[in-house]
């Protein structure tokens, strides 16, 4: 069985090299705020494109709504 990671508890195929924006990017996530955690722990968006995502990783995306 090839590697894999989880995004938002589905899985997702993991390659060497997978970064956060790589994973944002391939499962179409474009919303503009958003929150990531990779194994429980947060990304800052000026880390997505250096921050790897290793094999087994259970990513979290979550959606910021502000409304009143």
């Amino acid at each position: 069985m090839p590697p894999a990671i989880t995004i938002n508890d589905d899985p997702h195929p993991w390659r060497e090299g997978l970064t956060v924006a790589d994973v944002l990017r391939e499962r179409n996530f474009v919303f503009p705020l958003l929150v990531v955690s990779v194994d429980g722990v947060h990304v800052p968006r000026d880390a997505y494109a250096r921050t790897a995502v290793p094999a087994g990783a259970v990513v979290v995306v979550t959606h910021l709504v502000s409304g009143g």
